[in-house]
């Protein structure tokens, strides 16, 4: 496979699942505005840190307002991390590996782009936020699983899974940071019941509140970091994540587990070897705050090494050359 078809097919997913991710926190965010008690002012600015746009935003706005943050989020084209952003760059990248996808994939791509297209174009914004941001996430999760069911599962999906999975951890690890240490307003409501309203949207945020609910019952922050951190089997988990974008990794090197035969290999081969052997202990001893920025700080490493091992001028060199010597 060209680098360049690999690499647009990894950027795709990435793309989309960026956008369902987005749509999902705004979802929560509403989610808990309804729950906040009297005295405690809406929480929009956490939205912009998650996403890590602070800057950008300030550019262009001067309060961090739902009606400013909404629309930055979601419609905003000089916002890359924007929904509609997002969906036109995976559009794009759609176009030029059409030979590669499926037809069922192409034409969820152009509905899901033109279905926000379409709500960017109402002046008075979002009339029913709700309805909206979870037919986003709806929409992301069909593409999904006809990725899943019509595309073959070689080179080319493995690609678009490795980047989703690598996408998929960063926002997780991003929401777990950043939304509850800005979110909460002081230490002193650390243990009530606004406490536990906050570790609930950040469930939410991840899809995740109910699995959550059925493995733990009540919401204890050590275990809801443990099960979206460490679990193994929940998909939003940043550990699962990381074994399926491993996965897909070795399957498209053909490398056997325990070896290595490439950068990206040998990064996320230690970034999660040290997760398999990490226990909330181990997070609580160093601090949560500086175990997740660390662990953004290897998501991106990992990121980098995968650009370069696949998708570089060099790594395209490199593949011409081993195709001539063979």
């Amino acid at each position: 496979m060209l680098s360049r078809v690999a690499e647009s097919i990894y950027w795709m997913a990435r793309y989309i699942e960026r956008a369902e991710n987005v749509a999902r926190i705004m979802d929560a965010n509403y989610h808990m505005i309804l729950d906040l008690p009297t005295g405690i002012g809406e929480q929009w600015e956490p939205l912009v840190v998650t996403t890590g746009d602070e800057e950008l935003f300030k550019e262009f706005y001067s309060e961090f307002n739902e009606e400013n943050v909404v629309q930055f989020l979601t419609f905003d084209s000089r916002n890359p991390n924007s929904i509609l952003s997002c969906l036109q760059m995976a559009r794009e990248n759609a176009r030029s590996v059409r030979e590669w996808i499926s037809s069922e994939m192409w034409q969820q791509v152009n509905t899901f782009y033109l279905l926000v297209k379409e709500a960017s174009r109402n002046s008075g914004g979002i009339e029913l936020p709700h309805e909206f941001f979870v037919e986003v996430m709806m929409a992301s999760h069909l593409f999904t699983g006809l990725s899943q069911n019509t595309m073959t599962h070689g080179e080319g999906w493995q690609f678009a899974r490795l980047g989703r999975m690598l996408e998929r951890a960063d926002k997780t690890a991003r929401i777990i940071d950043v939304k509850y240490f800005i979110l909460l307003p002081s230490i002193d409501y650390v243990g009530t019941p606004f406490d536990h309203i906050l570790w609930g949207s950040i469930l939410r945020s991840a899809s995740a509140f109910e699995m959550y609910r059925k493995d733990y019952g009540q919401i204890v922050p050590d275990q809801i970091i443990e099960f979206m951190v460490l679990d193994a089997e929940f998909p939003r988990a940043i550990h699962h994540c990381l074994i399926m974008a491993e996965l897909s990794l070795r399957n498209i090197s053909g490398t056997m587990r325990g070896r290595f035969t490439n950068s990206a290999e040998k990064s996320l081969g230690r970034l999660l070897s040290d997760l398999d052997y990490t226990t909330i202990e181990d997070i609580k001893s160093l601090g949560l705050h500086q175990f997740i920025d660390d662990l953004q700080t290897r998501l991106n490493k990992v990121s980098q090494v995968v650009f370069e091992t696949f998708f570089s001028i060099s790594a395209a060199t490199t593949a011409v050359q081993d195709q001539k010597q063979s």
